[in-house]
């Protein structure tokens, strides 16, 4: 090549590159092209590493990872961006408060048929969905709409109940009635999603509400406390819709939310996508109330990461035994008595 330019340029004054581009049209730089890609495709897998959805429910990073080694949409770095980046949408809005799938999708993506069975997106979301709940990738219909279900899309108004107690709220509609009424007897709240509907926002809520993971602490606050029982709600495990919307409404009204669940693999993911759907902070929820707790148990299973605590994950990986709420929840309720004496 290097004698061929020589010639070249002794004969017509440019050398091989200039000539070829003067016969055939530009020549490219293949090397520089290949940088180019290499750093875009870095840029985006970067991007995704970061992005806010992952970091508020670290239990989407293997997900995150089959997507990187799953390679570029139809070879594109921004197509892959821009199909991700929908998956990442419907991802941020779920656990959901009942939507039915079309009104999502038309939220979200603006397109009542962008989650319809079959899109790339709607599999992105369900293979999501199989690494938060740690569960097998659905693989026929009847699978697919459980697993929209167990993420609050299209609830059923009537079979998806939040349990409740220690609420006074102001009003005359149904749901501030039977708040009141069960407060004032000393008992739980069960209410749909669609009285929670229905009712719009009770108003007259209270400043502070403690959410916790397992029904048995809620009867075990009754009988401690009675009538005088504190502002309560619980996910019973996965929060359904009705929780959702009870606390997102609880939330928008100025109320602050504190959460407690069960220290093991899935009441860690429980938590984070409690925290990240409603703004509930953790409480007695750190390494030093793990640590203090911890002696027999089940093993914790599946550890993903505590956005509120770097260190919790690995201290659950570590000792490897799981303590049950129930299992502290005399010293939780001790820690409402200071601010709700029976």
């Amino acid at each position: 090549l290097a004698t061929l330019d020589q010639i070249l340029t002794e004969s017509v004054g440019a050398d091989t590159r200039a000539v070829v581009g003067r016969v055939l049209g530009p020549v490219g730089d293949r090397a520089r092209d290949r940088q180019l890609a290499a750093a875009e495709r870095a840029e985006l897998w970067e991007w995704l590493d970061g992005h806010p959805v992952l970091a508020r429910q670290p239990a989407l990073v293997p997900w995150a990872q089959e997507v990187r080694s799953a390679g570029l949409i139809q070879g594109s770095v921004a197509r892959t961006r821009e199909e991700v980046g929908r998956a990442l949408r419907v991802l941020g809005e779920l656990p959901g408060s009942g939507d039915p799938l079309p009104l999502l999708a038309d939220r979200v993506l603006g397109d009542t048929h962008g989650l319809d069975e079959g899109t790339r997106c709607a599999g992105l979301v369900q293979r999501a969905l199989a690494a938060i709940y740690d569960v097998e990738v659905p693989e026929n219909a009847q699978q697919k709409r459980a697993l929209w279900e167990r993420a609050g899309v299209a609830d059923d108004e009537l079979s998806a109940v939040v349990l409740t107690a220690g609420l006074r709220p102001a009003g005359d509609d149904v749901v501030s009635q039977i708040l009141r009424l069960c407060t004032e007897a000393g008992q739980a709240a069960a209410l749909t999603l669609g009285q929670l509907r229905a009712s719009g926002g009770p108003a007259g809520l209270p400043g502070q509400v403690w959410v916790f993971e397992n029904p048995s602490v809620l009867a075990m606050a009754l009988a401690r406390f009675g009538r005088r029982c504190p502002p309560i709600v619980v996910t019973s495990g996965w929060p359904n819709s009705a929780v959702i919307l009870l606390l997102q409404l609880l939330a928008g009204a100025g109320t602050r939310l504190h959460y407690h669940g069960d220290f093991d693999g899935e009441g860690l993911r429980i938590a984070a996508a409690v925290v990240a759907r409603t703004g509930a902070e953790p409480w007695r929820m750190s390494s030093e109330d793990y640590l203090a707790a911890v002696s027999q148990g089940p093993p914790t299973g599946r550890v993903s990461e505590a956005p509120w605590d770097a260190d919790l994950a690995g201290h659950l990986r570590r000792v490897g035994i799981t303590v049950a709420e129930e299992r502290v929840g005399a010293g939780l309720l001790d820690q409402l008595a200071r601010h709700f004496p029976a």
